[in-house]
């Protein structure tokens, strides 16, 4: 690759930040079509339900006070976590009985596309109707308002009297921020020198930001040491504790923090989920961020400036006490006697310190890759902890079959049970798979006819074109056993159709004319 070009910028000013933007723009809910950028670590149903519990309990915290609470997820991409959250919220709330302030759940995005798409989404149909879902568009690095596009309402400073719940997953680290160098106890700013592929301007976004080479150079600072630069407090520690350290410093995302605290008199409750470190040992001798490639890019958030700030305005911050592997879970109470939140603290602990979705995730990990070996009982067990996940059940549906002529009764039925809530919470995205045709052929193996016919006639409404012979087969087969024989030999004329020579169409409709 020849490149030209190269040019010397600030880091938090460099082109990386407004391709990246350009990305989103213009790919919308593409971005995420089959993992482009990855989602499922952030939106299945497992994270989600921490997330729930938590804004449960913070209801709970808040229900002697006057006012509805907004929740706004930030950068909230292609809607299934909110979607689940959103479920799982409502379940809580209908169990529970209790009186509760009444919510809004205010899902934003960079991109309007993404917006209008959310809008139209058939799963958030529900939520909207209710009141309790609206969408709008925000720029994490500008806007100081919501501009709703559902009820038209905007929320504008001191609007709010109830604390305002901040969602923020996968956003801290793939927005603007400063990179800073730490040698012999004085702060240097980090500038990028970026040099452009010849052919920069016939690439997508996605193909420029990985032809984009990146090297770094460091330039004395000295407004950083100032007693006057708001961070000085944070930046007096990593002088005093790193030595020949990059620190990625998130200004943009303390200052819309700031922001977004403004539209409320009573603080706000952050729940973020990142690739980021709390401990300052994380940061030692850190070499210059690499940026991580997924269509977009990111990098690992500060979560220890984040911390350090909002525990100086008061907040109470927490983290889990051992390491992540994959993802940190932080729950940030920035309310007026933040102790008092005592319910929001006991979700915390049970549902992300005790054993959470990093947890989760890396035994994930380690169950993918021993799918094949593992008997009935312990999918079933795994797949119940995980919220019965729809990608879950995909990659298991393979190995189900293999074990079902040896399953037991009780198995089949929680197979059953299992689909039906898993069906009852799918949020529609564009997948490589095809849930309700691969639940419909598992429950035709189990000889479930009726509830087979129900998930392969889904199949066939939602993707008329890309219909597989065996579906056919398959819905014959079902609804001769329930006695439907004018459908069965429709399905088998449909078959038929699609595959003239079939033997086994030609003999059951011979079978059925000669009777």
């Amino acid at each position: 690759m020849t490149t030209s070009n190269k040019q010397r910028y600030r880091f938090s000013e460099a082109p990386i930040w407004n391709i990246q933007r350009e990305y989103y723009e213009k790919e919308g809910l593409r971005a995420w079509n089959n993992d482009q950028v990855p989602q499922y670590i952030t939106s299945n149903p497992m994270i989600a339900t921490a997330y729930a519990e938590m804004i449960f309990g913070f209801l709970q915290d808040r229900a002697d006070h006057a006012g509805s609470v907004q929740i706004v997820e930030l950068g909230a991409g292609a809607g299934r976590f909110a979607f689940h959250v959103l479920h799982e919220l409502c379940r809580l709330i209908d169990y529970a009985g209790i009186s509760l302030p009444a919510f809004r759940y205010i899902m934003t995005d960079l991109a309007m596309s993404n917006v209008i798409a959310w809008q139209k989404h058939p799963a958030l149909q529900s939520f909207v109707a209710r009141g309790m879902l609206d969408f709008a568009p925000f720029d994490a690095v500008h806007d100081t308002e919501l501009k709703l596009a559902v009820s038209g309402e905007t929320i504008s400073k001191g609007d709010l009297e109830q604390p305002l719940v901040i969602v923020a997953n996968y956003f801290f680290d793939g927005i603007p921020q400063e990179l800073l160098y730490v040698g012999e106890g004085q702060i240097y700013e980090t500038d990028v020198m970026v040099e452009y592929p010849e052919n920069r301007e016939s690439l997508k976004p996605s193909e420029l930001l990985s032809q984009i080479a990146l090297s770094y150079e460091h330039r004395r600072a000295p407004k950083y040491e100032e007693a006057t630069y708001p961070y000085r407090d944070i930046i007096a520690t990593y002088q005093e504790e790193l030595e020949d350290s990059h620190i990625v410093f998130p200004v943009a995302g303390l200052t819309c923090l700031d922001r977004l605290n403004e539209l409320s008199h009573a603080g706000y409750l952050l729940l973020t989920a990142d690739k980021g470190d709390h401990l300052l040992d994380n940061w030692k001798f850190a070499d210059p961020p690499e940026l991580v490639l997924h269509g977009s890019f990111s990098l690992t958030a500060n979560y220890h400036a984040i911390q350090k700030v909002l525990e100086q305005q008061g907040a109470l911050v927490l983290f889990p006490h051992h390491h992540y592997e994959n993802i940190n879970v932080g729950c940030m109470i920035h309310v007026d006697a933040p102790e008092s939140c005592l319910q929001t603290r006991l979700a915390y602990r049970r549902f992300v310190e005790r054993y959470g979705p990093d947890d989760f995730y890396s035994l994930k990990i380690w169950v993918d890759s021993k799918l094949d070996t593992m008997e009935l009982r312990h999918i079933l067990s795994f797949w119940r902890l995980g919220g019965h996940d729809a990608e879950f059940f995909i990659q298991s549906t393979k190995q189900i079959s293999s074990l079902l002529p040896d399953a037991l009764d009780e198995e089949k039925q929680d197979i059953l049970l299992g689909i039906h809530i898993m069906w009852s919470s799918y949020y529609v995205m564009q997948q490589k798979y095809d849930l309700a045709l691969e639940a419909g052929l598992l429950l035709f193996e189990m000889e479930m006819y009726e509830e087979s016919q129900r998930f392969l006639e889904i199949s066939i409404e939602e993707d008329e074109e890309e219909i597989v012979s065996t579906v056919f087969y398959c819905l014959a087969i079902c609804c001769f056993e329930l006695e439907l024989e004018e459908q069965a030999l429709h399905y088998l004329r449909e078959l038929l159709r699609v595959e003239p020579d079939n033997e086994e169409a030609l003999a059951l409709i011979s079978n059925f004319e000669t009777e």
